[in-house]
């Protein structure tokens, strides 16, 4: 062993070590590998810099944007509920349609990108179904890695295994070729899962920050008295309010009313639009009514305007809350607002919000809210936009935003861009399996064309990208070209050889198979395939054997990258969601990666015979 080598695995464990310790973060021993590689003289800092040039790193951080861009337009949402309707509150059904669903996606595009778009997703059900996300994002990762089993273009090992044995001059592998490993290696994958989710964290969250309970809109219904106020009519044909203006009905001064938002459009496709003076109200308009002064009673004003009343309930409010936003707020004690009413502040034209609610110390009021004289305080109910709540909650100088209810966490800000964005994930996901274009630019496209629609702007596109899981991985990447040029690769090789050339066949794919998958803890699996593919072939040589037994268990070797976080993006993207330890994945992956090598051993000769 040389000096040079010695350096390198001794940077090597180094960092292992700190990852097994958690000490420091993850992303800062990635730097401190970026620094210190080239203070060995083994490799430039150009070449240790080399991995944020790398096509595969900035194909990431574009799947990234496009898994945002799922988000806000409800299309993860959508998963979300399919995966929830399927399953139920049941976690076992959960983690078996989220692997099966992830695998398949995943055999057709590339795994990190199915990771990245699913993501948020699976945190939205682990929230929604109260269960540690750390119990789902696992089965995730490993269902993404064994994707990568399931077709030739799943993975880019399985492509770098293909063109070693064209490079031979050998017929390559068929599209499904891997199929036949790929799915009884998920089926083994979900029934373990099924078992270790348990060493993962407790059953449902334990941080008191997931614990603390905020209010449901339904709730709010109730703590400020809406029943008695809130009321929802609709405008049929022939009503006298068909065809007229706001302005003209002035219904605040005659009847005490208040328009707090009109539903418009065909029942499918309805819409809320906000109430101006100038609004024309239209046969079949849906009215929500706040009733704060009640000059003439509700009977008498349904029967004035030959309006139809419809239910209003908590869960009308859930069911729009993409269009209807609710905010408790307070007066503090500076505010200019204290003294006056709400309708002298002209609250709602300044802040585009209804005030729909108001209590004094814990009293609710049920009428005559808007003439109230407010106080030091007070709290407010208001009403409106979700856009005109956020820009009340950057401000607080006037009123501090105290509480956000439950279901602005499924608010959409671009719910009705959905079919654009899938619309451009499918030509994403056509490109990249066609392989017109190299994946990294059909992401690329893909991110331009969300942008250009408004299915995501810059700032939630920055925001979108995980930089720590980025900056390890391009921390670990310059390893591969150090043990290359150090010749640690080639000892490696070397001394397979002379240990099991002359062993019997199934024990020298069970001995690649686990060498392979020892190199893929530290470097990439796509790097382990590139080092390893030469020296299956090369064993089966010597051996007089079939080259493909061999060259399928390297691939299957490089996807079985479940023992580090650093074995694979995959991994690393889903530390930081699922508040992982290196260790977890070291007691997780290390019985699945054996589990995976016995069902390779006893099934690629099965399939693929040793004979030439």
């Amino acid at each position: 062993m040389t000096v040079d080598l010695a350096l390198v695995l001794g940077l090597l464990l180094a960092a292992v070590v700190m990852f097994a310790a958690n000490r420091p973060r993850m992303d800062v021993v990635g730097l401190l590998m970026i620094v210190a590689l080239p203070l060995t003289g083994i490799i430039s800092a150009h070449e240790a810099l080399a991995g944020f040039a790398d096509p595969n790193i900035v194909l990431i951080a574009a799947l990234f944007v496009i898994g945002e861009a799922l988000v806000r337009t409800g299309v993860a949402q959508r998963m979300g509920d399919l995966l929830i309707a399927r399953a139920g509150q049941s976690e076992t059904r959960l983690i078996v349609l989220l692997m099966i669903m992830v695998a398949t996606i995943g055999s057709v595009m590339s795994s990190t990108g199915v990771v990245a778009i699913f993501i948020p997703i699976v945190l939205r059900v682990a929230r929604k179904a109260a269960i540690a996300p750390a119990r789902l994002l696992m089965p995730l990762s490993v269902a993404a890695l064994i994707s990568g089993m399931m077709t030739l273009v799943a993975t880019a090992p399985n492509l770098v295994v293909q063109g070693e044995l064209l490079r031979h001059g050998l017929e390559g592998f068929g599209f499904f070729a891997f199929s036949p490993f790929g799915v009884p290696v998920l089926a083994i994958a979900i029934l373990y899962m099924l078992f270790a989710r348990r060493l993962l964290a407790p059953a449902r969250p334990a941080d008191p920050a997931e614990r603390r309970h905020r209010p449901r809109l339904a709730e709010w219904v109730e703590d400020y008295a809406l029943q008695a106020r809130e009321y929802r009519l609709r405008v049929p044909a022939g009503s006298p309010l068909d065809g007229r203006v706001l302005r003209d009905l002035d219904l605040r001064a005659s009847a005490g009313i208040n328009i707090i938002a009109i539903e418009r459009g065909p029942r499918f496709a309805r819409r809320l639009i906000r109430p101006q003076a100038e609004t024309l109200l239209e046969s079949g308009d849906v009215l929500m009514l706040d009733v704060f002064r009640p000059l003439v009673t509700i009977d008498e004003i349904v029967a004035r305007y030959g309006l139809e009343r419809l239910p209003l309930t908590g869960r009308y409010f859930a069911d729009r809350r993409q269009d209807i936003g609710l905010a408790e707020v307070m007066v503090p004690a500076t505010s200019p607002l204290i003294g006056k009413t709400v309708v002298e502040a002209r609250f709602r034209t300044r802040h585009d919000l209804a005030v729909i609610g108001l209590r004094h110390g814990r009293k609710a009021l049920a009428e005559d809210v808007l003439h109230q004289r407010l106080a030091s305080g007070d709290t407010l109910l208001v009403s409106g936009p979700w856009r005109a709540i956020r820009k009340l909650r950057e401000d607080q100088g006037e009123l501090v935003v105290l509480e956000l209810p439950v279901e602005m966490d499924d608010v959409l800000p671009a719910g009705d861009r959905a079919p654009l964005a899938l619309g451009i994930l499918a030509l994403v996901i056509g490109l990249m399996v066609s392989g017109l274009v190299a994946n990294v630019v059909a992401a690329l496209i893909g991110c331009l064309l969300l942008g250009l629609c408004r299915c995501i702007d810059m700032n939630a596109a920055y925001r979108a990208i995980h930089w720590q899981s980025l900056v390890l991985i391009v921390g670990m990447l310059p390893f591969s070209l150090a043990l290359q040029k150090t010749g640690g690769i080639a000892l490696a090789a070397d001394g397979f050889i002379a240990l099991f050339g002359d062993a019997g066949p199934r024990l020298a794919l069970a001995a690649l198979f686990a060498l392979t998958a020892g190199l893929g803890l530290f470097i990439s699996n796509t790097a382990t395939a590139v080092l390893m593919a030469p020296v299956a072939l090369a064993i089966a040589g010597e051996m007089g054997l079939s080259p493909y037994p061999f060259a399928m268990t390297v691939a299957l070797a490089a996807s079985t990258a479940f023992i580090t976080p650093v074995s694979s993006p995959v991994n690393t993207l889903v530390v930081g969601p699922g508040n992982y330890r290196f260790g977890d994945f070291v007691k997780v992956g290390t019985p699945l990666a054996v589990l995976t090598l016995i069902a390779s051993t006893v099934l690629v000769p099965l399939i693929l015979p040793f004979s030439p």
